[in-house]
């Protein structure tokens, strides 16, 4: 008596075990009855029906796969390796059970072969300058192929780009000639900048000749400021004046 106590009692335990789930906030449960799929339940505590009923958990959370770096020739001929990251969600958890075996497996296939074909259709330049736009693109790719699995690709980021050595250096001399073309076209813009100004000061002189006295004592300020030692003895240009006036008439005379 005692023992068929214990066997029901354990028949009781075990039937009670295997009816009863409880469901984290993120978790779903598709529920399949002999075979067929009656639909999903969750969070929280769901009631089976023992041996009938079977339940496949779902997580909703989302889920970041990493893209195993990848061989990769561009559409440039340099030969490349790139990995990424994608994020992505499960949004129809009956999808992602019934319509692929593995949908994190496949998800990360299809990561792969589109990262492949993305980045061979790019070239070098556009893929370094243009990464916003190949990131978008690849999202834009896996979701639409990942759609019919009930999975939601949110974004993706090319993680690491790898060049040959030989590419790392003809692009740091290619970057040091930048910097010298830029260096030396700025330089001349200087130059072209100043010598209209002289230009305009020559102008300011020729009419104006006392502007080349006050230029004068300001260069006689800005020296004795610097050198206490030196000693000026002024002149003033007028002086000078009758002298190279009778120069240049003895020079017409002749």
């Amino acid at each position: 008596m005692f023992t068929s106590v214990v066997i029901i009692i354990l028949f009781v335990v075990f039937i009670l075990a295997s009816a009863i789930r409880i469901l984290r906030e993120y978790e779903r449960a598709v529920i399949f009855r002999l075979g067929r799929l009656i639909g999903e339940k969750g969070p929280g505590l769901i009631i089976l029906i023992p041996i009938i009923d079977k339940m496949v958990r779902v997580s909703l959370r989302t889920m970041a796969l990493d893209v195993p770096a990848q061989d990769i020739i561009t559409r440039d001929n340099v030969s490349l390796k790139v990995s990424a990251v994608i994020y992505f969600r499960v949004i129809d958890p009956r999808k992602a059970v019934v319509e692929v075996q593995d949908y994190m497996f496949a998800t990360s296939q299809m990561s792969q072969t589109t990262l492949r074909s993305v980045i061979g259709q790019s070239e070098l330049d556009e893929l370094l300058a243009e990464r916003d736009k190949i990131n978008k693109q690849l999202q834009s790719i896996i979701d639409s192929h990942t759609e019919p699995w009930g999975v939601k690709v949110s974004n993706v980021e090319v993680k690491q780009i790898d060049l040959p050595v030989e590419m790392q250096s003809a692009m740091a001399r290619q970057a040091e000639a930048e910097r010298n073309r830029r260096a030396k076209v700025i330089n001349a813009e200087g130059e072209f900048q100043a010598s209209q100004r002289l230009a305009d000061a020559a102008k300011v002189i020729g009419e104006f000749p006392t502007a080349v006295q006050l230029r004068f004592l300001q260069t006689m300020s800005e020296i004795a400021a610097k050198s206490n030692s030196t000693t000026f003895f002024p002149v003033p240009i007028d002086l000078l004046t009758p002298f190279i006036k009778q120069k240049d008439d003895d020079k017409k005379a002749k």
